[in-house]
């Protein structure tokens, strides 16, 4: 059995989030203006903290943005650029890259990229996709969060079985 993590977008959700059982959450939706606040509540909780820098408003994506974020008490960041990655990691911090599989050209491009930039894991989106995972886990030793999509404690199982370590969901039902 892996890990659910809470994926977010609003204050009212990761409220919830904070009193769930989960261990990490995933805020999709960061603000400049919330960022520290919303690390203290998740620490406070016991939570490990990372933001979708990609859709973060009001923070650059590039050495300086990772740089705050860290500063802000982010324990690490989500994004789909390799570059980014790689800063975060620079820094210490955490990082997992986001992959859209669209196609089976797409499969070949993960398993080269996430070769490349050394997250500590990876999520693939949609997380549904059974067979994407099983490949790729056999292409590569980085774990693989499943998200996207994720709406039923049977998918969750099917991913796990598939090879992911962890599934992020924004179904409060399945933080449970």
């Amino acid at each position: 059995m892996g890990t659910v993590i809470a994926a977010v977008r609003t204050e009212a959700e990761l409220e919830k989030a904070l009193k769930s059982r989960v261990s990490t959450v995933f805020m999709l939706a960061p603000n400049i203006e919330n960022i520290e606040m919303q690390a203290k509540k998740a620490h406070n909780a016991n939570k490990m903290f990372f933001i979708h820098i990609d859709l973060a408003e009001g923070i650059g994506k590039d050495e300086y943005g990772i740089k705050f974020a860290k500063e802000q008490g982010v324990d690490g960041i989500i994004s789909t650029r390799t570059a980014l990655i790689k800063l975060a990691k620079a820094q210490g911090m955490l990082a997992v890259q986001r992959f859209f599989v669209l196609d089976s050209q797409s499969v070949d491009t993960v398993a080269e990229s996430a070769k490349t930039s050394k997250a500590d894991m990876i999520e693939l989106m949609p997380g549904t996709v059974a067979k994407v995972i099983k490949r790729i886990k056999s292409m590569i030793d980085t774990p693989i969060v499943a998200g996207g999509l994720i709406e039923t404690k049977e998918e969750i199982d099917e991913a796990y079985a598939s090879g992911a370590v962890a599934v992020s969901t924004g179904r409060e039902e399945l933080w449970a």
